[in-house]
Order: structure tokens, then sequence, then C-alpha cells
């Protein structure tokens, strides 16, 4: 790799770092647009011009700090593919994911806005499920192929559904710490664990028509 590539590179996570650290000291009210360029450039010792090098808008600023925390859902969709009991490995996988995303609420709530705002991310963002799609769809069939599994809708059409229900639970788990924050009296510790467990459960219920064990 080349000096000069060797710091563009340099720059462009210096960026991305300064938009994560902006996005976690904003807090859970903040708006994406409320976040300045000047400012995350400053933080980055760049110029501002520098950021438009490296990215159209703040949203596909957004959408590359989310590509490291997709790092944890491909390390989860290895999971599906282990050894034990299916059920278990689901849980564990749908777990991986959840306690990676918690961890980066800020970049999470910051995604949802940039999906909102950005056909460019909204696109990006169906490809990346179409990607896990692929993997659980492919994970579905195998399982009928073996006889594990009773026959059913398309596997696509199954995998699909599954990942909208994770991609609404982990919207609802950002919410449940946003208002966690709100009012800190409240004790919602116990619901994002009853939330993974229903997810659990609808899982092992589509695949194989019953809770696996």
């Amino acid at each position: 790799m080349s000096p000069a590539a060797t710091r563009g590179d340099q720059r462009r996570a210096a960026l991305l770092e300064a938009l994560d650290r902006a996005l976690r000291e904003a807090g859970p009210h903040a708006r994406l647009e409320d976040i300045n360029v000047a400012d995350l450039s400053r933080r980055a010792g760049v110029t501002r011009s520098a950021f438009y090098f490296y990215f159209d808008n703040k949203a596909a600023a957004v959408a590359a700090l989310m590509d490291e925390m997709e790092d944890d859902a491909w390390d989860a969709a290895g999971l599906l593919g282990g050894e034990g009991a299916m059920s278990e490995r689901i849980a564990t996988a749908i777990r991986t994911v959840v306690v990676g995303w918690r961890r980066r609420t800020h970049v999470h709530r910051a995604m949802l806005e940039a999906r909102a705002t950005s056909a460019a991310v909204r696109e990006g963002w169906e490809q990346r499920i179409a990607s896990f799609v692929d993997v659980v769809a492919a994970l579905i069939e195998s399982e009928r192929a073996a006889g594990r599994a009773p026959a059913g809708p398309p596997a696509t059409a199954v995998a699909t559904a599954l990942l909208d229900l994770n991609d609404r639970t982990l919207e609802r788990l950002v919410r449940l710490e946003d208002r966690a924050e709100d009012r800190p009296g409240d004790r919602p510790s116990d619901r994002p664990d009853d939330q993974i467990a229903a997810v659990v459960h609808l899982w092992t219920s589509a695949i194989y028509g019953r809770t696996t064990s």
C-alpha cells in the first residue's frame, strides 16, 4: 500500500472516529442533522473538504461507521453453521448481534435516521440484508433437505421475514435504551431479554414448526 493510500485511510478512519465520538456525546435525543461537519473535520484534524472527499454526506458516513458493526452480524451468521442444537445456535447468534449492537446504540440510532433520509443508504442497507437472507435461506433449505425441518414457504421468504423481525427488534431495543436514559428510575433491564427470547422462539418455530431443543 502506498504512503498516500495509507494517509487517506488514516484520514477516513479519523473522520469516522470523530463521528462515533460526536454521536455518543450527543445523547439519545440528538439528530444527525445537528452534527456539524466542520466540527467533525476539526476533531479529525482534516479540512471540511476532506470530509466530502470521503463521504457524500453525513448519512453516508454513518453507513460507513455501521459497516464496522456488521462484523458482529457476520460472526453471528457463522454461528448458525456450528455444532449443537439449532435452537442453541440461533439463540447464541441472535445474542451475539444484540450484545454487539447494544454497545453502540448511538450508531444504530443514527443509522435509523440515515436510512429514513437517504435513498442511497437505504439501498445499501437492503443489500446488506440480502447477503444475510442468502445465508439464512441456505440454512433453512439444508435443514429441510436433511429432514430436520418441514416443507413450508420458500426459504428466501422465511429468511427475509426473520431478518425483518431482527431489524425491528434491534430498533425497539435502541428505543428502550433511550427511554431508560430518560427515566432512570424505571428498570427495563428484563425487557431486552424477553424480546430476545421471543425472537429466538419465532425463529425456531418458523423454521421447524416448533421450538426445538
